[in-house]
């Protein structure tokens, strides 16, 4: 399956996923990989994974469009990406 395109401004992406329901004990398999939705070639495989289990990947790319493809056997899934942010955190003051 390949998503529809989506832009990231930070090129900073959390992808989390779960599989479940394991239709053959054993040969579930899972994969998500990640494209550039310029090229349509593929940056990188941010999860392989075999059987039921949930997890997240972090990856980093340069700031652009990209899909992503799924490839599932025997399984259920699910699949989100979050786009991350620069940010800070103030040191508490001492008192």
């Amino acid at each position: 399956m390949q998503t529809e395109a989506f832009i990231s401004d930070t090129g900073s992406l959390r992808i989390t996923w779960e599989t479940k329901n394991e239709a053959i004990p054993g040969k579930g398999v899972f994969t998500v990989a990640l494209h550039s939705g310029v090229s349509g070639r593929t940056l990188l495989e941010a999860v392989r994974h075999t059987g039921m289990g949930r997890d997240m990947a972090y990856v980093t790319e340069d700031p652009r469009e990209f899909f992503l493809v799924i490839e599932s056997s025997n399984l259920d899934w699910s699949v989100s990406v979050d786009e991350g942010f620069p940010a800070t955190k103030a040191q508490p003051s001492a008192r």
